[in-house]
């Protein structure tokens, strides 16, 4: 079987439209690949470009018809809470001291952490927990505390 140059033309956009996809990983080009696999099928019957080209258009939009709620339920999904989210709202204590430019440490459970802040935080000083990214703590101090 000899492949036309249409056919290297879609096997050539099917491999880059893949290797796009492949380098993202966020669903920008999968749907071409699709249509540039159809219109290569539809390559080996018809000669027409215009036929093939239909054939690469309607594919690829069926594709994304079909695949664009599941990416919307899917990019709209809620984080999945992790153990690390159950000390939020917890009281720490400053080990280290926090300016907003300069993270410091935090103890929490016996367990040392990065804390930042909006506000300076002391040496001593009790403050709650706001949220957790990773193993950094966001902390705001505990209102009519100061540094013990």
């Amino acid at each position: 079987m000899v492949f036309s140059p249409l056919s290297l033309l879609w096997l050539g956009l099917a491999i880059v439209f893949g290797v796009l996809e492949a380098v993202t990983v966020a669903l920008v080009s999968i749907w071409f690949v699709l249509g540039a696999v159809a219109a290569l099928i539809a390559s080996l019957f018809t000669s027409s470009f215009l036929v093939q080209f239909f054939v690469f258009v309607l594919v690829s939009g069926a594709a994304l018809a079909v695949s664009w709620p599941l990416m919307k339920k899917r990019r709209n999904a809620r984080p999945v809470p992790t153990n690390a989210d159950l000390n939020v709202g917890r009281t720490a204590t400053i080990i280290e001291p926090v300016t907003p430019n300069q993270p410091g440490r935090a103890r929490l459970d016996g367990v040392d952490w990065t804390a930042r802040s909006s506000v300076a935080l002391e040496k001593g000083q009790l403050c709650t927990v706001i949220s957790v990214d990773g193993a950094t703590l966001t902390v705001e101090p505990m209102p009519g505390t100061a540094a013990v």
